[in-house]
């Protein structure tokens, strides 16, 4: 049994939300939350606040223990991606890319 928790368009690149989702996953939640509070990284309270609901959603739905539980998968895909201009030399334009994430958190019981 497991239980998940996602939050779309979130405005960190999708690089950057890996980084912390790399130091989380295959952890114990509490020691996931206990990371992630410590972590001096943007997206640390987003994911922070993803594990929270997904735990919530194991104990509230599905009746898991809360202290079982650990991180089975976490990731982070593309979102919408803003296309911006910024005017260069010469009357010309370059591309900015705003990147946006969808983040995904997954946490069942050990046993």
């Amino acid at each position: 049994m497991e239980a998940k928790a996602y939050v779309r368009n979130v405005r960190i690149a999708p690089r950057k939300v890996r980084l912390v989702l790399d130091l989380i996953r295959g952890k114990d939640a509490k020691e996931a939350a206990a990371i992630l509070k410590f972590t001096p990284k943007g997206a640390s309270p987003v994911v922070a606040k993803v594990l929270k609901s997904a735990v919530a959603n194991a104990t509230n739905n599905h009746n898991m223990d809360e202290s079982k539980l650990y991180i089975k998968a976490c990731f982070a895909d593309d979102g919408v991606t803003l296309k911006r201009w910024m005017p260069r030399a010469k009357g010309s334009a370059s591309q900015i890319l705003k990147r946006s994430s969808h983040i995904t958190v997954v946490v069942a019981e050990r046993e």
